[in-house]
């Protein structure tokens, strides 16, 4: 959260109480076909108006939650309320009414959601365990009067799978020492310790809160090595564990930071070591990114998959601060990446962080069909293709009729995405840029391209590297060329989650 616009505070709370009033489910108001120019049509995206930060994301019952910094009147950040959306199978989204609203503590910046089954907060019963969000409050009266410590953490909780929602009587729960940034607390349940962890970003490092009631906080350690990124200030961490194929478990912690990304901009590092309850430790002294493109901001993961499903998904805000209040649409704007399940691969002595799309994406498959030749015709702008045996370097470029292109090459150790000519551009100085991915090594065999409406994705290896872009085409790409590559590609024609 970079962008603060100031807010008088009476507004506010005149706001949220008429907002309040109006909270079920006819207030959602969603555009009939979601078909807008450049609308994505298997991404999410919010109804209308501005979306960033994807927040409190939990599973509970069947139900993935989403919730996703929102301003509910504007399509450029402004006032941030909690949005809401619940899917059954990560690709098709039922939207839901605002559930968090800006009080007397400030606007309701990003955090995160846990199911507290064993009710260590008092806020529900075993039989029907609390839903428990904890965010940041931002006070934009006590950032303009000079104060440092505008930023504090509150709790709400939920009684009916998320519905509706109830603030904590005693926010805050963790106030501010006097540090600027001070936000983005994503909370876990540590089994070995029998206590709740919180990672919060402060300025350019994580502090390791404990708890054993999501109340009570204490503050146990910080994580700011000398060797990691800091173009910007750091946000949206996650820390979670990860078993390798070999069954040894490690913790990654991940750390969105702006600007500094290794595009330009947003981006997300991420590093892989040990946790004991109070402290991490990284086992690497290099940064890595979980996404090299432009396009994949402040991602966090899934709390409380069933362990019989075993994956650690996650979902990444696709776009970048450089320029995402500019991006050419107008009812909404921004969107959700596709999501991925992130898994540890080892090289030697090093782990690396794959992202794969989930296996549920294949529903939204409609046709498939298996193509040869070098210019291969495109007749849907809902794709995914497919590439194998790849091994040197080759050139793949999406057109259209009206001279846009979008080229992707490999030379040597490095994969280049030139989108200088691939539509819309002029929206901003920033966004007509050749975007360069070091391979470090990786041999490329395979590649898989979602193509939407607004969006590229890469997944190299089966998310061995992945790229993520935005995209504005003039109208849709309807030639694909290659030089290079195997002349054998498979194509999927891809359905709109939008019931069109």
């Amino acid at each position: 959260m970079n962008y603060l616009i100031k807010f008088p505070l009476i507004a506010l709370l005149m706001f949220a109480f008429i907002a309040c009033q109006n909270n079920d489910k006819s207030s959602v108001e969603t555009p009939q076909q979601f078909d807008e120019k450049f609308r994505p049509q298997y991404h999410f995206t919010p109804p209308s108006n501005w979306m960033n930060d994807p927040n409190g994301m939990v599973y509970f019952e069947g139900e993935y939650h989403l919730f996703y910094q929102y301003h509910p009147d504007g399509n450029t950040w402004g006032p941030m309320h909690w949005g809401h959306a619940i899917s059954k199978d990560l690709v098709s989204w039922e939207h839901f009414p605002i559930a968090l609203f800006p009080d007397e503590h400030g606007t309701i910046f990003s955090g995160s959601a846990v199911i507290d089954h064993q009710n260590t907060s008092g806020l529900g019963s075993v039989e029907n365990p609390p839903m428990v969000a904890i965010f940041t409050y931002h006070d934009a009266e006590g950032e303009k009067a000079g104060r440092k410590d505008f930023q504090i953490q509150g709790i709400a909780f939920s009684l009916d799978k998320g519905r509706t929602w109830e603030k904590y009587e005693s926010n805050p729960v963790l106030s501010n020492p006097g540090i600027i940034d001070f936000r983005d607390p994503k909370v876990i349940w540590h089994e070995e310790s029998s206590m709740w962890v919180m990672s919060l970003a402060v300025k350019d490092k994580i502090s390791f809160y404990t708890s054993s009631n999501l109340i009570e906080w204490i503050y146990q350690s910080d994580f700011n090595p000398v060797w990691a990124a800091y173009g910007g200030v750091w946000e949206c961490p996650d820390l979670f564990p990860l078993k390798t194929a070999e069954g040894e478990e490690k913790w990654v912690l991940l750390v969105s930071i702006n600007p500094g990304g290794p595009n330009g901009g947003s981006a997300t590092q991420y590093f892989v070591g040990d946790f004991d309850g109070e402290v991490f430790r990284s086992e690497t002294t290099v940064t890595k990114w979980i996404d090299y493109g432009a396009d994949n901001y402040a991602g966090v993961t899934w709390s409380d998959i069933p362990e019989e499903d075993g994956r650690r998904l996650f979902l990444g805000w696709m776009s970048n601060w450089l320029y995402a209040q500019e991006v050419p649409t107008e009812e909404w704007r921004s969107a959700m990446t596709l999501p991925r399940s992130l898994e540890l691969q080892q090289h030697g002595t090093d782990f690396n962080l794959a992202s794969r799309p989930v296996a549920e994406l294949k529903k939204l498959r409609s046709k498939s069909m298996e193509v040869t030749g070098e210019l291969i015709n495109l007749d849907s702008d809902l794709l995914e293709i497919g590439l194998e045996s790849l091994g040197g370097d080759f050139e793949m470029v999406f057109s259209n009729n009206e001279g846009d292109n979008l080229l992707i090459t490999k030379v040597g150790d490095e994969i280049s995405i030139d989108r200088s000519q691939s539509g819309l551009v002029d929206f901003s100085d920033q966004f007509p840029a050749v975007h360069r991915i070091p391979l470090l090594g990786i041999q490329v065999k395979d590649i898989r391209i979602f193509l939407d409406r607004s969006s590229i994705e890469i997944f190299i290896n089966d998310g061995e590297s992945v790229i993520t872009e935005l995209i504005f085409p003039t109208s849709a790409y309807t030639v694909l060329s290659l030089q290079g590559i195997d002349p054998k590609v498979q194509i999927h024609h891809l359905k709109s989650i939008w019931g069109k």
